[in-house]
């Protein structure tokens, strides 16, 4: 059963920030979707699970539409931030209500994970939303995820506004729930050094285009970083992928990214280091600040 988009465009006010992507989430993993701000992930996400159409294109899950298909939205969660503002009319929900009319969605809520999640957050659940912190509301919307049971689960930012405890305690969760029940996670996060052990597969958007779509181990196995001289460097990656040139004086660092078989000339003088997800998507994605 796996859940799969074909070339989909989103358009608004005449400007696509979409461009006919394609994508195949299989069952039982846990994706990593990560871009700069605008890149498109929100709306590729709220597109995924019916919460805004596409301009062209179509989502299927096990071969069946998701518009405006209840057979195939009850396997589909979108948690995305609270926004508990006094327009959006959140503001006044207690948070007790807000998950009792979650429940309502998703015939397989687990009602007692519900209890112990909001007992090691220590939520106050008679609270308002409107009254609630951020990383409260992240707690809100981390809860509605794992409980709905939803085979395809999609989490936008939410570790937002929680401390580095809450984080952790997030990422173990989420461990936890996918390997009792094999759901397949998408997690957009900014956050990605903390994420990158528990993401299966990278996704990375850029500019409403899939960049990459890869195993992350592989895809970080696949990229260096090299240093030294400048006529070192340039000589060591002739020929290669080569990505985030960073010059000072005499020096020059770049991240290379590697074909099978290929590899930087050892001969040179330079210094070539492994390199981080987050380093790996900078490279990549914020070449312009480099320049």
């Amino acid at each position: 059963m796996s859940l799969h988009c074909e070339n989909i465009v989103k358009t608004y006010g005449g400007k696509d920030v979409l461009h006919d992507v394609t994508l195949d989430l299989k069952p039982g993993k846990i994706y990593g979707l990560i871009g700069r701000n605008g890149a498109g992930k929100t709306t590729l996400l709220s597109i995924l699970a019916a919460q805004n159409p596409a301009s062209k294109g179509a989502v299927t899950l096990d071969g069946e539409p998701v518009w405006e298909n209840r057979k195939s939205l009850a396997k589909i969660c979108f948690s995305r931030e609270l926004n508990a503002n006094a327009e959006s009319g959140l503001a006044a929900m207690k948070a007790k209500e807000y998950l009792r009319i979650a429940a309502t969605y998703y015939d397989g809520w687990d009602k007692a994970l519900e209890e112990r999640l909001v007992k090691l957050f220590d939520l106050n659940v008679k609270k308002k939303l409107g009254k609630m912190s951020k990383g409260m509301l992240s707690m809100i919307t981390i809860i509605v995820a794992l409980c709905s049971k939803a085979p395809y689960t999609f989490l936008d930012e939410p570790v937002a506004g929680l401390d580095v405890v809450a984080r952790e305690q997030f990422y173990k969760l989420l461990l936890e729930e996918y390997a009792s029940s094999g759901r397949t996670f998408v997690v957009s996060t900014h956050i990605i050094e903390e994420a990158a052990d528990v993401l299966e597969e990278v996704i990375i958007l850029h500019e409403g285009k899939i960049l990459i779509e890869a195993d992350t181990q592989a895809f970080v196995d696949s990229a260096v970083h090299v240093s030294g001289k400048i006529e070192e460097v340039d000589a060591a990656t002739a020929g290669l992928e080569v990505h985030y040139p960073e010059t000072v004086g005499r020096s020059k660092g770049v991240t290379v990214f590697l074909k099978p078989g290929q590899r930087v000339d050892g001969s040179r003088d330079v210094s070539v280091q492994p390199v981080s997800l987050q380093r790996a998507f900078v490279a990549l994605c914020g070449e312009e600040a480099a320049r």
